[in-house]
């Protein structure tokens, strides 16, 4: 016994050993074990070894379909973002010039907008009552393919652009110097530099399009479905959860084999970051480097805004007059329906599952952060990516999961209120260990021994030391924990009880009911959540410490 606390005094990880307990617990329990639920579903029936749900999958030639075309519409939207992203990309890693950080956020301001309003633009904007309605693409393959090539713009413009300029000049310097043509530079210096970074950035938006799930299910319509779609509609409409949770094994074998690939690529790129060096980009001087700086703006604010500027002008047009009725009918309860949810109950919801996740991300990330920190060498490289695995889940499996294994005792959740700020924790805490690890890392091991030495606690210590230099890291998780909550749909639509929704809940309702005034509603729902979900992603980029721009 002795010889173990002098062991713990002398690496002194006790404490945070304990903290690790609390997030590898809530994984186990909430993350892990609803994904055994779906293994045994797939090959298990009454204690017996049940293959039928893959015999279903197998000989089903419209499931086949799905899976083609969830892979088919995935490639084609990765590939045409890449083709829209990386012109921007490559003006924004070169160039310096007025108003790029305000272009940046306007370009990023798509991706943190929740999926159901995205769908929700695109319906105001190219929809068959959208505002550009002549070309007629409503429920077809193409309104898709926009939509996620809006979402996952900044992805590649940002992660791309980051290490694009961080490309040492000297090289392709050196490149000139030895007579070789732009091309050639380009061809034989840059480009290899870049290519674990692309391969990276492909990965990445093909994974999101391969799960796109609010996207799919409101512009694809009847005709198009996804794996992520059929989950749901055999999980919610058909009850056939033997082939649900085939497909959401299928999903989660390759989403998690795209993931590794995705890590490989990315710490590829990142050995040719040159650690801390200044970045000096160019200023332009020549007439094509401003019609290319110009070009870019012009087409970033057009294409990042258009849709958003649709969304908010269907939702004040009634009868070709600007109003403001679908705000003053979604208090009116006009047909006396029971289902009938005031938005003051579903916007109170929103709100009140954004804060409990808050604070439930916050105390997950800080003591996942803080083990994570006190390990070293290879235990503490399986425990990181370990904790980020809810990030490579989709969230419609996710909720599926969880409803068909906590359903009995001792953890009969199924109708707890509580279920629905359990899945948006798993979701965003993620997303608040990845904010506050690099502000962790930051803080030299000579500030807490000089605590120590000075009689202060590990609480003290960590109050007067580590709170303070991570306060910015985390209240940017904080904001992201929020804002993901507010606008998370997939495992809401699983795990919520109809009379407490949200708010993206209340516009999928809205949208899949016919008439102008249920549209407007619509309309006028996703536009108060965008109006939420846009300001804090500005708080976010004015608190954040300087740094990669990259994800």
């Amino acid at each position: 016994m002795d010889g173990i606390n002098s062991l713990i005094k002398k690496h002194k990880i006790f404490p945070a050993i304990i903290l690790g307990i609390i997030p590898i617990l809530f994984l186990s329990i909430f993350y892990f074990y609803p994904l055994l639920g779906i293994f045994i579903k797939s090959f298990l029936s009454k204690g017996l070894f049940d293959f039928s749900g893959f015999s279903k999958v197998y000989n089903s030639h419209r499931i086949a379909k799905i899976i083609w075309f969830t892979f088919y519409q995935a490639g084609i939207s990765s590939i045409l973002t890449m083709m829209v992203a990386l012109p921007c990309a490559f003006v924004i890693s070169n160039f310096e010039f007025k108003g790029k950080k305000l272009i940046m956020i306007i370009a990023t301001i798509p991706f943190v907008l929740p999926t159901i309003v995205v769908a929700a633009a695109f319906q105001a904007l190219l929809g068959n009552n959208g505002l550009i309605n002549s070309i007629n693409i409503e429920n077809s393959l193409y309104l898709i393919f926009f939509a996620h090539v809006f979402y996952n713009f900044s992805v590649v413009l940002r992660i791309t652009s980051s290490f694009w300029s961080y490309i040492q000049r000297e090289i392709t310097e050196a490149g000139y110097m030895l007579c070789a043509t732009p091309f050639q530079v380009f061809y034989k210096i840059t480009l290899p530099l870049l290519r674990p970074a692309l391969s990276a950035c492909f990965i990445l938006v093909f994974i999101f399009c391969f799960s796109s799930f609010g996207v799919v299910l409101i512009l694809g319509g009847p005709g198009f479905s996804t794996i992520e779609v059929e989950i749901y509609r055999q999980a919610a409409h058909v009850f056939n959860l033997s082939v649900a949770s085939v497909l959401s094994l299928i999903q989660i074998v390759f989403t998690f084999i795209m993931m590794c690939l995705y890590t490989h690529f990315q710490k590829k790129a990142v050995k040719f970051l040159p650690g801390s060096q200044l970045v000096f980009l160019k200023k332009p001087t020549s007439f094509p480097e401003k019609l290319m700086i110009w070009s870019c703006i012009i087409f970033i604010l057009i294409f990042c805004f258009s849709p958003i500027i649709a969304l908010i002008i269907k939702s004040l047009l009634f009868k070709n007059t600007f109003s403001l009725v679908f705000y003053k009918e979604l208090f009116i309860n006009a047909r006396n329906s029971i289902f009938y949810i005031p938005p003051k109950a579903f916007i109170t919801n929103s709100l009140i599952y954004g804060v409990i996740t808050l604070v439930s991300a916050i105390i997950l990330g800080v003591c996942a952060g803080f083990f994570v920190k006190s390990l070293k060498g290879k235990i503490g490289g399986v425990f990181d990516p370990l904790f980020m695995l809810p990030i490579s889940t989709s969230a419609v499996t996710l909720g599926f999961g969880i409803i068909i294994t906590l359903d009995k005792p001792p953890l009969n959740l199924r109708t707890s209120l509580i279920l629905v700020p359990i899945a948006h924790t798993l979701v965003a805490f993620p997303f608040v260990l990845r904010s506050i690890m690099p502000a962790l890392i930051s803080i030299p091991n000579s500030l807490k021994n000089a605590a120590s030495l000075l009689g202060a606690s590990p609480f003290i210590s960590w109050l007067c030391v580590d709170l303070p230099i991570i306060k910015r890291s985390l209240t940017v998780g904080a904001l992201f924990a929020f804002t993901i909550s507010l606008g998370e749909f997939g495992a809401t639509l699983f795990t919520a009880n109809p009379e407490f929704s949200t708010m993206p809940i209340a516009i999928y309702k809205f949208l899949s009911q016919p008439g102008i005034m249920n549209y407007g509603q619509a309309m006028a729902v996703s536009s108060i959540l965008m109006l939420v979900t846009g300001c804090g992603f500005f708080i976010i980029e004015n608190i954040r410490n300087i740094g990669h721009e990259g994800f």
